[in-house]
Parts: structure tokens; C-alpha cells; sequence
């Protein structure tokens, strides 16, 4: 980044991927204001049609735009392409959500008149986007933002721009005019100024707790303005009595080391029965040694890439060697597999002994094994954490997740499935330092729309039955 630029580099090669200007907030807020009444004005179907256009842009450019999420986040193709597939699947989706959460109703009410309810937008949304996702976290919320009749103000992460400018062609060439969907190229300074512009009329934020917190303190004295906060998380699979030691093993690593550790829903923490230890432990260990770490495009294709950048590597070799000096055991060391470059090995390491476990969100392959006796002390473990977005029991028997279910702290709990798995059809957010209680997904059309609640006569029909004076 340099004082009037932001450079994306491949994570997998260190190569230059896109270069482009900081933008002028003060003049993209006023062009998103001015276009906003005209874009709110337009007809429901309209906006429903014209993002449906937008899926079919993205439907055309699906290689193309997978290509650049590969080469700009370093995730493997395969997993770059499901991306596009979902951001193509949100347009129907967010359709549906609209009409089930934000529909008009009508209900007559004889001399009453009638009682209605509808929604209107709230205006310009600025929309904050993050780098593990630069297509699909971003999209769910610009799409039902657009849909309600909103304008956005969409600013990628600085460490993926060029899969946001994409994005925004493809909305532009579906018809959707350059100053309803504007992006914003820039750093923290811009979001900064993005969030405390007084013509941006709210927030939807995908990122770290620690950014979501400053956005919530810089606009508390602002309850004007919508909030919607996603942070992530320090997310527990517990692993508990199954025969099926492989399948829970497999469960594991899907959670712990899909996009390298790089999900706000990635498990963080094994708590794990003691009595099931030894097995599962050696069974984790032998699958996270068989993964292929490998840049995008390489063949065989590898199940883990890259982290986004050195100093993400750095920040989580630095974790792995101070829970080791603390009383961490090393179960799979954590190594970085090139000195220039981000590829870290999927790490392993029991911290059942560590005293005062810090209570972070360590964003890569990292997962940290808990010995445990019985359940409550595996529902106590999995909630002594500040988080709760997702979580998940494999293995125990029906009762078992009954009481795990009611006792657990998260917005996203899974029973012999990975915490990753979130149906799109389904609200997505959690609780804690997680989210403010907006989940997105299929809930994203309730903070991008406002009810209004009237109550109507075609004709003035009034009389004051009491308190009135004799007339003379």
C-alpha cells in the first residue's frame, strides 16, 4: 500500500495481482446519496430483476472470478469455484428471505379502517467486506441491501480489492448503475472514515472482533444508524463416545483446517472425552498429516493453501511457540514451509495445561486439544470463551446433544457435522463478541429494511365520545 495506492499480492507466490487508487469517500457518499431516491423509488420487481441479472453476470464470469479469489486469497480452486456458486445462490435466496421476513401485510379492521405493514430502506449502506470470503461475505450483504431498496458503498478488504472491483463490474454490467453499488478502494483510514461519514446511514461489517468493536464504539452515540457486526469466533467441536473414530476425525479436520483455518466458523478448540483421547487424537493427527498444503492451481489439488499474508504466518507461529512455553504439548508442530512465503503446516497442540487460556481468535490452522472428564465440563469448557458463533458435538447419543444444545453459547450449533456447516437458507451470527445480535444469511433482510407500521381510512372518520362540554 502506498500513499495513494493499495497493491494486491498472490499469497502463494508473492506476485503483484492488482494495483489501484485510494478513493475520495466524501465524493463516493455524495454520489451514492444523490442515487439513492431514484433506486428506492424503482419498483420491488424491478430491483428483484435486476439483481437477478447480476447472478447471471457472475454465472458468465465464473472461471474468470474464481481465478482471481484463487490468486488473491490463495485458497484452492475448487474451493474459489464454491464461492462463486454461492454468490450466485444468494441472489434467489435473499429473494425468498425478502418476501418471508420483509413482506407487506394487510389486515382490515371493519370501522378501524385498515391496519399495514411495510418497509422501507434506510438509504446508503456501507458495506465492510473481509479477505477469506472477498466475494460471498460481502455479496450477502449487498445483495438483500439493493433488493429493500438500498444503495451501497461496498469497501473490499485492502488485502483483496481486485475480487471487489469484479464483484461491482458484475452488478454495473447487469445494469444496476456505477452509483447504486460503489466500491471504495482503500485502507483502514478509509473504512474509518466510511463508518463516521454522516451520509452513510449504517454498517454492515464481516471481520475481526477487534475492528467490529471500534465500528460499535465509534457509532454508539448513533443508535440512528444500523449496526450489523459479524466477528468470528473461538469455536469448540467437542468429540464425544462414537465407534465412527475416523468420520469424527474427519469432522475435525473440515472444521479446523478448511481455507486454512481461515473461517470466522472454524473450530479453534478440540474438547474431547478423555476416555476417547488416544484414538481420536492419533486419528486427527494421521489425517492433518496426509492434507496437501499447496498454492491454488497446483496438482494434485491441495486441501490447504497459504495464509493471506508473512505476517498472519508470523503472528501464528509466534501463538503455536507461546502456548508451547506455557504448557502447551506439541501433538503436530506448526512449520512454516517456506521462509518467503505464507504456507504453514495444519498445527496440532494439547494446551489441557495451560493456565489462563488466552481467549483469542487465532485466524489459521491451529487446533488446540482440551482433555475432559464428563459433559458438563465439556459444555463449561466449550463456553469459557468471550465468543459465540458456532459450535458442534460429534458422537454422543441423542440426550446428549439435547443437553449440549440447550447449554451451549452460539448462534450456530451442529450435531456430527463440522462447525463450518451453515445452510445459507438459515440466519448465520452468534452471540458474545461474535455479533450485536444481526445474524446474516436468510436474517440479512431484517437490519437491511425497517418496518413501518400505519393504520388507514379512505376517509377521516373521528368523534370524541368523552370529556367534552355541554354545548349551549
Amino acid at each position: 500500500m502506498s500513499a495513494s495506492h493499495i497493491i494486491s499480492y498472490e499469497p502463494a507466490t508473492g506476485a503483484e495481482v492488482w494495483r489501484g487508487r485510494i478513493g475520495d469517500v466524501d465524493e463516493i457518499v455524495t454520489r451514492a446519496r444523490r442515487a439513492w431516491p431514484a433506486w428506492a423509488a424503482q419498483p420491488l420487481s424491478n430491483r428483484m430483476e435486476l439483481v437477478r441479472r447480476f447472478a447471471n453476470e457472475v454465472r458468465r464470469e465464473t472461471e474468470k472470478l474464481a481465478e482471481l479469489i484463487a490468486r488473491e486469497t490463495g485458497k484452492p480452486m475448487w474451493e474459489a469455484r464454491t464461492e462463486v456458486e454461492s454468490v450466485i445462490n444468494k441472489v434467489e435466496i435473499s429473494i425468498r428471505a425478502y418476501a418471508e421476513r420483509t413482506a407487506q401485510r394487510k389486515l382490515d379492521n371493519a370501522m378501524q379502517g385498515t391496519s399495514a405493514v411495510r418497509h422501507k430502506p434506510h438509504g446508503v449502506l456501507a458495506v465492510l467486506g473481509p479477505f477469506n470470503f472477498p466475494a460471498h461475505l460481502p455479496n450477502g450483504h449487498i445483495v438483500p441491501a439493493l433488493i429493500a431498496g438500498n444503495v451501497v458503498v461496498f469497501k473490499p478488504s485492502e488485502k483483496t480489492p481486485a475480487t471487489g472491483e469484479l464483484l461491482a463490474q458484475c452488478f454495473h454490467r447487469a445494469g444496476i448503475s456505477a452509483a447504486v453499488v460503489q466500491v471504495l478502494i482503500g485502507g483502514p483510514a478509509e473504512g474509518q472514515a466510511l463508518v463516521a461519514h454522516d451520509g452513510i446511514d449504517g454498517v454492515l461489517f464481516t471481520g475481526s472482533a477487534h475492528t467490529g468493536i471500534a465500528i460499535n464504539r465509534k457509532l454508539s452515540a448513533r443508535p440512528d444508524k444500523i449496526v450489523a457486526l459479524e466477528m468470528g469466533g473461538n469455536n469448540p467441536v467437542v468429540v464425544w463416545d462414537t465407534p465412527k473414530v475416523t468420520d469424527a476425525a474427519a469432522l475435525v479436520i473440515q472444521s479446523a483446517f478448511t481455507s486454512s483455518g481461515q473461517r470466522c466458523s472454524a473450530a479453534r478448540r478440540m474438547i474431547v472425552k478423555a476416555s476417547m483421547y488416544d484414538a481420536v487424537v492419533s486419528e486427527v493427527k494421521r489425517l492433518a498429516d496426509r492434507l496437501i498444503v499447496g498454492a491454488p492451481f497446483d496438482e494434485p489439488a491441495p486441501f490447504m493453501g497459504p495464509v493471506i499474508d508473512n505476517a498472519a504466518a508470523d503472528g501464528l507461529t509466534e501463538s503455536f511457540l507461546y502456548l508451547m512455553s506455557h504448557g502447551g504439548k506439541a501433538i503436530k508442530h506448526m512449520v512454516r514451509l517456506r521462509d518467503d512465503l505464507p504456507f504453514l503446516s495444519p498445527a496440532i497442540i494439547d494446551t489441557t495445561a495451560v493456565k489462563d487460556r488466552p481467549d483469542v481468535e487465532l485466524f489459521g490452522p491451529m487446533l488446540q486439544v482440551i482433555r475432559v472428564d464428563d459433559l458438563d465440563q465439556a459444555i463449561a469448557e466449550a463456553n469459557n470463551t468471550r465468543f459465540g458463533l458456532s459450535a458442534a458435538l460429534v458422537g454422543g447419543t441423542p440426550q446428549d446433544y439435547n443437553r449440549f444444545w440447550a447449554n451451549i453459547r452460539a448462534g450456530v450449533v451442529n450435531w456430527n457435522r463440522p462447525t463450518t456447516g451453515a445452510p445459507s437458507s438459515a440466519p448465520f451470527g452468534g452471540i458474545g463478541l461474535s455479533g450485536n445480535h444481526r445474524p446474516a444469511a436468510f436474517y440479512a433482510a431484517d437490519y437491511c429494511a425497517y418496518p413501518v407500521t400505519s393504520t388507514e381510512m379512505e376517509q377521516p372518520r373521528a368523534v370524541i365520545g368523552v370529556g367534552l362540554k355541554v354545548e349551549k
